[in-house]
């Protein structure tokens, strides 16, 4: 596979499909769930000797951020709650605050 292979690839799955599911309809509510896409690629060529030596490749990753949810002709933004990464915060705040709390601690003592 060449680079302008790759490149369209990596084109074609940079939609708004990707970023948008196909909408779910249950008792008259309508959810529609999205995410957050990102990607990367890189590629190469030929050296100055005019030797073959191309290649390349193309990385993609999707995180759910949230869903419209349309219910009685109302639209209204539901996020996501990611719960390893809200516990994650509160653990670095309580180990930056306990740490902090015994430096101060530690200078009023002197």
């Amino acid at each position: 596979m060449n680079v302008t292979d790759i490149l369209a690839t990596a084109k074609d799955s940079m939609t708004a499909k990707r970023a948008f599911a196909e909408p779910v309809e249950r008792d008259g509510t309508t959810v529609i769930p999205a995410a957050a896409i990102s990607g990367g690629g890189g590629g190469g060529g030929s050296d100055k000797d005019g030797q073959e030596g191309s290649g390349g490749g193309f990385g993609m990753g999707a995180k759910p951020v949230g869903a419209y949810v349309i219910k009685d002709g109302q639209v209204r933004w539901q996020p996501a709650v990611d719960i390893n990464r809200l516990i994650m915060v509160v653990g670095i705040v309580a180990v930056t605050a306990l740490l902090v709390g015994a430096r101060i601690a530690k200078l009023q003592a002197q």
